[in-house]
């Protein structure tokens, strides 16, 4: 048994879906607004093959690409990190999880100031994380109420001045609004801590300090089955958070790309056998939302610069599948999650079934695959693309 690493740049999407309408999100195209504006160049991905999933004006398709390419399509309705992950564990949902376009309801503000003993809340409206802060952090200082809001995504999000409000207090009220408020219909995917510092008009997200807490998924789910058919699991990054601390023998929650793409290296020198399923965040959290098309772009740039040395540690066995979880295409207007299909890479090429893919109908066949790849008979609606 080798070692099977998935690695999801988070946000990373490829165009629009056929249903992209539905979510506002037509003509979107993460990767190639990206490249074409920036002109970047991705000289590993292009040997890859990440050009020839789509057409990219700086990384061009080549003749024999190293990896398997295609696109996959996302099955579940909504756009949205805990979404994708879970059908990337091969978890179908035919009901998307709640959202908030005009703000929380009344009786769930309510509860939640009712069960944390705060007098109110500040904003309880769709924004971003930075917006909102500036908008409202003065007023949070002074009264230290929380500051609740969501986006586009199913999140219910509490920021709070790390001097205001003590980060464990932050958690803590992040604890109850998870299990005791979003709950039932108000079951949103994700509860966020969002910790800041600084002053009026310099204020800056602590996002090292961040905390997701999840809904748990319901089993089976790619790596508790894992897991119970004795197969170490390893998350690396955010992945761990998605999934409510599930399924995993153990956790790197890296602070950044750089720290994520070290701990990969450290993993494939020290690992002799498993699942490694790897989040690298920052093209989405601080590129993506931000409407940072040159971030972005240097961040695909700092991670191709990693593929030469993760395919120099990789053994004969190994396996290595890139993707994405959404899209967050920078160049929108907004700055939320785009419905876009994802990017699908799988190296070696010879260990899949084609070296072109056809496009998936579901990201749930990235499940099917590991559990192929490990000889298992897997629970999960997908199709191995796997030999």
């Amino acid at each position: 048994m080798g070692r099977c690493l998935l690695l999801i740049i988070d946000g990373l999407g490829v165009g629009a879906q056929e249903d992209a309408a539905q979510y506002q999100d037509t003509g979107t195209n993460t990767l190639g607004h990206v490249v074409n504006q920036t002109r970047c160049m991705l000289p590993n991905f292009e040997t890859l093959g990440m050009g020839n999933v789509i057409p990219l004006d700086t990384v061009p398709p080549v003749r024999n690409p190293s990896a398997a390419f295609g696109k996959l399509r996302e099955y579940s309705a909504g756009k949205d990190s805990t979404t994708g992950h879970w059908e990337i564990a091969g978890i179908k949902r035919e009901q998307p999880f709640p959202v908030y376009p005009e703000g929380f309801p009344d009786d769930v503000i309510d509860l939640f100031c009712r069960l944390t003993t705060t007098s109110h809340v500040l904003a309880n409206i769709p924004s971003s994380g930075t917006a909102v802060i500036e908008e409202f952090g003065e007023l949070h200082q002074a009264t230290a109420a929380p500051i609740v809001y969501t986006s586009a995504d199913s999140v219910f999000q509490i920021a709070a001045h790390t001097e205001t409000v003590p980060l464990e207090k932050l958690y803590e009220w992040c604890y109850v609004a998870r299990n005791e408020v979003m709950t039932g219909v108000h079951g949103v995917g994700r509860v966020i801590a969002r910790p800041f510092t600084g002053s009026p008009g310099a204020y800056v997200r602590l996002s090292d300090q961040r905390k997701d807490f999840s809904l748990i998924p319901p089993d089976p789910f790619l790596p508790s089955f894992l897991m119970n058919q004795g197969i170490e699991t390893i998350s690396v990054g955010k992945v761990i958070d998605l999934f409510a601390d599930k399924g995993f023998s153990s956790a790197f929650r890296t602070k950044s790309n750089a720290e994520g793409l070290a701990c990969i290296l450290e993993l494939l020198d020290t690992q002799q056998d498993g699942f490694i399923f790897i989040n690298l965040i920052e093209t989405d959290q601080d590129f993506g939302h931000r409407n940072d098309v040159q971030g972005y772009a240097e961040a695909l740039a700092s991670i191709d610069v990693v593929l030469p040395e993760i395919r120099s540690k990789m053994n004969e066995d190994d396996l290595l599948m890139i993707t994405g979880d959404h899209g967050n295409d920078p160049t929108t207007k907004g700055t939320d999650h785009t419905r876009e299909f994802t990017p699908l890479l799988v190296y070696p090429a010879e260990k899949a079934i084609s070296v072109e893919l056809p496009t998936r109908d579901g990201f749930f066949d990235i499940a099917a695959s590991v559990c192929r790849y490990f000889g298992l008979k897997h629970p999960f609606p997908g199709v191995s693309f796997i030999k």
